[in-house]
């Protein structure tokens, strides 16, 4: 979530699209909204109220300094993994 917000604030339904056109990235409202409730409580996502030429004011979420540090550490943590499980698979596929 936070690497889709590093480059532009989005409102909620801009993520879901973006998701969905994502293969194997479905996801729903239901997921998403408590998913940035809890991203915004540990500091990590900003909101502002947008007027919206299509309806309604839309919140639109940022990332923070804070949450940019915490993609950071993710993306470190993320990279140690996938190396390690494709370390496992390679070994795997030779057997």
């Amino acid at each position: 979530m936070l690497a889709l917000l590093a480059d532009e604030e989005r409102y909620g339904f801009d993520i879901v699209r973006t998701l969905g056109a994502i293969d194997g990235m479905v996801t729903g409202e239901g997921t998403l909204y408590p998913l940035l409730s809890r991203l915004k409580k540990a500091g990590h996502v900003s909101t502002t109220w947008r007027e919206s030429d299509a309806g309604p004011p839309r919140k639109y979420y940022g990332i923070t300094p804070d949450g940019r540090r915490a993609l950071a550490d993710f993306i470190v943590e993320w990279r140690r993994f996938t190396a390690a499980v494709d370390s496992i698979l390679s070994r795997g596929a030779q057997g």
